[in-house]
């Protein structure tokens, strides 16, 4: 997917879960904001998008001492989008 001009969207690339388009990890925050329009007034679904991310991220990433535990992708695909 491009962005226009051959830049490509803010996705995950996968199994690395990084951002296509900046490389840092997905969700970045210009994905976020795009997620947050698009699933403007309808929170419960995004959480729902975002938790089978999550799951498909857990599922790809491998346990590494030098990358994140699993454990912390709750609050890289979660934490964000809760409800204040």
């Amino acid at each position: 997917m491009t962005a226009g001009r051959g830049r490509p969207e803010h996705t995950a690339a996968r199994p690395s879960w990084r951002c296509r388009a900046c490389g840092a990890p997905w969700p970045c925050s210009s994905a976020r904001l795009r997620l947050i329009v698009e699933y403007r007034g309808n929170r419960p679904t995004l959480m729902m998008y975002l938790n089978a991310m999550m799951a498909d991220a857990a599922a790809d990433l491998p346990e590494r001492p030098d990358e994140p535990a699993r454990s912390d992708l709750a609050f890289r695909f979660l934490a964000w989008a809760r409800s204040r």
